[in-house]
């Protein structure tokens, strides 16, 4: 026999235990160079500016 709930969990109960699971969204700033949008202590994506240098390779702009 497996494990089973002894009695019926209310509506309220349930989506209050719920209400926990969303994602929460991302901190953002910006980027001082680019000025776009980037994750903080991270590299900046378009441009590879982090902390007064360019850091890595920035991603190719897709021109369509």
């Amino acid at each position: 026999m497996g494990a089973l709930p002894k009695r019926k969990l209310s509506k309220g109960r349930r989506n209050r235990r719920r209400s926990q699971d969303a994602l929460p969204m991302p901190a953002l700033s910006v980027c001082p160079k680019c000025k776009k949008a980037k994750r903080p202590h991270f590299a900046c994506e378009y441009c590879g500016y982090y902390g007064g240098e360019v850091k890595t390779e920035a991603k190719a702009e897709s021109s369509k």
